[in-house]
């Protein structure tokens, strides 16, 4: 019966909101929840697309995207997912290497009338350039690692087959720059649709629902993940969102660095509801700023996040992994040095409370001295999201402490030191290494 329903047509098995709005939008920005139905509403309306404009009115055959945070999410969520495009295609009546064919090699789908389909993640801000697109499906755009670039340097000037190319975006939201943008419009180029987990609460099976309101139900984080609001930051919070996408930089006007440093912040247990172990890497360049390359947090077991600490140590060739040690003590450095003994490993021991120990590297990100290479949207959440008060360890955020005091030069050392001033920080110069 189920299964009978789920092969009716979109327009009679949808929610209202989930049918794509009148108008004449260029935009379709999808701001909800989790569990609130955008992935099947991004794959039924661009399969919709695809079927019903094949060519253009020119005779030309039209191309289309699927673009996700990376390849992986893009294949295994968007496309062969069950809720993926390809589904919607079966509910079409559609079958491949009949109606179309789907090469996993090339990462593209074509159908017997000429039409294409791109698939692809957004790791880079090039995603896009290159291609002429008649419209395009972009899933969870908040969590892309260069949305902003991705968007009006590569897809967007992408968009030029067609009468009338559109896009549809599915996303979580969170107030990264391009979404803000997006929000303030005035004019009828977006059409923003908002919901909750909770619109889809008949299709969702009991067990994850009573999940989502355990882990989310009454938290900032719950008004995001499950009411779909764009939270700016918690009060009190010593990180400023704007501080961040101000200076926010792409790995092509990346300077030469200095150093490297992997930053980790390892969690003493490896089950389900442990804390993740925070793997932060950051580096200083010739122009004496702050560069936060790569976040590689995971939850794990120690031989897991020791591999993963040491893969960030070897692809940015670093100096040295700063590991805090007041939990795991030696057994930390041991970790890393069972899967390489050469690797340079520094202790350091935390004798102050979290608040001391970021509020210098908070100054650091206020003067504009820090860059973030791209979005860390999890890490970047933390920073804007934890208070001094807050229960909850900030992994991504301690590593990233951790790697950028080791970076400062230790003006502010880690055995107690009194922090400098905001006026002493701005009289300050790094020392040469």
């Amino acid at each position: 019966m189920i299964e009978q329903l789920s092969r009716q047509p979109w327009w009679f098995i949808g929610r209202p909101e989930q049918q794509e709005p009148k108008g004449d939008w260029v935009i379709w920005l999808i701001l909800s929840g989790r569990g609130w139905g955008k992935t099947r509403t991004g794959s039924e309306w661009l399969a919709e697309q695809v079927v019903n404009y094949p060519k253009t009115k020119d005779g030309a055959a039209t191309q289309w995207a699927i673009v996700a945070p990376t390849f992986s999410d893009a294949k295994n969520i968007c496309v062969e997912g069950p809720s993926g495009f390809l589904k919607a295609l079966e509910h079409r009546g559609l079958k491949n290497d009949k109606d179309y064919i789907y090469n996993k090699s090339s990462h593209k789908i074509d159908f017997i009338d000429g039409a294409r389909v791109h698939t692809f993640g957004a790791d880079g801000p090039d995603a896009g350039r290159g291609l002429n697109l008649s419209g395009a499906w972009l899933d969870e755009i908040a969590s892309w690692q260069y949305p902003y670039e991705s968007w009006t340097e590569g897809l967007a000037p992408a968009l030029r087959i067609g009468e009338r190319p559109r896009v549809v975006v599915t996303t979580t939201p969170k107030p990264i720059r391009l979404i803000r943008e997006w929000v303030s419009r005035a004019d009828e180029s977006i059409y923003i649709t908002r919901g909750s987990t909770f619109d889809n609460e008949k299709n969702l099976s009991k067990t994850a629902l009573n999940e989502l309101r355990s882990r989310y139900e009454g938290t900032r984080t719950g008004r995001q993940e499950l009411y779909g609001e764009i939270l700016t930051q918690a009060e009190g919070a010593l990180w400023i969102r704007n501080w961040i996408e101000d200076t926010r930089i792409s790995i092509d006007n990346l300077p030469k660095l200095t150093r490297i440093v992997v930053g980790v912040d390892p969690a003493v247990t490896s089950s389900e509801t442990s804390d993740e172990t925070g793997i932060v890497t950051c580096g200083i360049g010739i122009d004496k700023h702050f560069y936060v390359l790569a976040d590689d947090t995971l939850r794990a077991t120690p031989n897991e996040w020791g591999k993963r600490a040491l893969q960030a140590y070897t692809k940015w060739k670093a100096d040295r992994i700063v590991a805090e040690v007041n939990n795991g003590g030696d057994m930390v450095v041991m970790v890393i040095q069972q899967v390489d003994r050469s690797a340079a490993v520094k202790k350091v021991h935390a004798t102050r409370n979290k608040s001391i120990r970021a509020e210098p590297i908070s100054a650091l990100y206020e003067q504009g001295k820090v860059h973030h290479v791209g979005g860390f949207p999890q890490l970047e959440d933390q920073m804007v999201l934890w208070t001094p008060d807050a229960r909850k360890s900030p992994d991504r955020l301690d590593a990233l402490v951790w790697a950028l005091t080791e970076l400062s030069g230790n003006y502010q050392t880690l055995s107690g030191t009194v922090p400098l001033s905001l006026t002493q920080l701005n009289n300050w110069s790094i020392p040469n290494m």
